[in-house]
């Protein structure tokens, strides 16, 4: 079958250096491999205006779509990478296979996924209906200028889609046995008490502010936010650091600052969290707020049922339905259309000599093949 594409475009994939940003090179080979299945490739570039470093751009999207007419299915993704880190047994942007696994970075998040899904269109006739990948280069950065940037542009050409799935590594242990039916949200706070700067043998001089923070803290970290709920793991609260800068000895310092991530579930949203902290900082400190994104979660349905009857069909074993695990541009996606994420085993991803079962590739490709044929029938 076709879907053997897998592994000879995973490899390719993965031989394009794609370091978040992402752009070029990786980006020309995925449309290289989607001309000939009779996509239409539109390839665009955001954030390049943006002055603000921390956004992340210049970013290179791309949004591909054949077929016209009934109901349009979307697989989304991403082509970045996070930095490979020293120590690999091989270099991470050539492919190696050693044994029965693929190694590179990217091999599993997520260039394995994208290469099974585009495996998999081989055997799927252009008149099946309507199909649309929906590929980033801004998923392991700060995800400003990427699906975002994405989701415009399909508003604007009046192409939303119907259905979407992500192909975030999704697996465990193995693959088939977990996927994504909504994440929690994401909220960073940054808390900044100010002093007054003084030696320490005479305090009455000097205002230190760290004890201010500690209270602050404290008081943050005596928070119980929810139990769970039957989608979702409890919400927390992490203080991520704590940061005063004073390299003295006999030195009270003018300023201490923290910083707070929160991970919550749909009994919350992110503006509510950051109110609720920031009336215990204010007035004794500063706050500043970031939210990444909001819980959402895709009800039980024709798309979660189809994916688990398929995984069940394929593998022998039937798929968890989870919330568990960090954001995903899932949470963008969510806005428009029901998402579900399904993928390949996450053990590795992140991870020195990242790699992916040769197996799995072929394997997820028929997932994906008899998904996409049956929500489009």
């Amino acid at each position: 079958m076709s879907v053997k594409f897998a592994l000879d475009y995973a490899q390719r994939l993965i031989a394009c250096e794609s370091i978040t940003p992402a752009r070029g090179p990786v980006f020309d080979a995925l449309e290289t491999m989607l001309v000939p299945l009779g996509f239409t490739v539109e390839r665009f570039i955001a954030g390049a205006d943006d002055p603000d470093p921390a956004h992340g751009g210049p970013v290179e999207n791309l949004f591909a779509m054949r077929g016209t007419g009934g109901r349009h299915f979307a697989f989304a993704g991403h082509l970045d990478v996070v930095p490979p880190g020293a120590g690999w047994t091989s270099d991470p942007f050539t492919p190696e296979i050693r044994g029965d696994l693929l190694h590179g970075r990217g091999a599993v998040d997520m260039k394995g996924s994208i290469a099974a899904f585009v495996a998999a269109l081989h055997d799927i006739p252009a008149d099946a209906g309507t199909i649309s990948l929906i590929i980033t280069g801004d998923e392991e950065g700060p995800a400003i200028h990427g699906t975002r940037a994405l989701i415009e542009h399909m508003h604007t050409r009046g192409t939303i889609p119907d259905l979407c799935l992500v192909g975030e590594p999704t697996s465990v242990n193995r693959l088939g046995d977990m996927m994504k039916v909504g994440r929690r949200g994401s909220v960073n706070m940054w808390i900044t008490v100010e002093g007054a700067q003084g030696h320490v043998a005479y305090p009455h001089l000097a205002n230190n502010p760290i004890p201010k923070l500690v209270a602050i803290l404290a008081e943050i970290d005596a928070i119980v936010l929810d139990e769970g709920t039957e989608f979702f793991q409890p919400s927390n609260i992490e203080v991520t650091t704590i940061d005063v800068g004073n390299p003295a000895t006999n030195v009270i310092p003018a300023k201490a600052e923290a910083r707070l991530s929160i991970r919550f579930n749909d009994l919350h949203s992110g503006e509510e969290l950051v109110e609720r902290i920031r009336a215990i900082v204010e007035p004794r400190g500063a706050l500043r707020s970031m939210i990444s994104g909001e819980a959402f979660l895709t009800p039980p349905g024709e798309l979660s049922a189809t994916l688990a009857d398929v995984v069940t069909e394929v593998t022998g074993i039937t798929p968890e339905a989870s919330t568990t695990g960090g954001t995903s541009d899932a949470r963008f996606l969510s806005k428009i259309c029901p998402v579900v994420e399904f993928g390949l085993c996450n053990a590795t991803m992140h991870k020195l000599d990242e790699a992916v079962a040769v197996a799995d590739l072929d394997t997820l490709a028929e997932i994906y093949r008899r998904v996409v044929v049956r929500l489009l029938a």
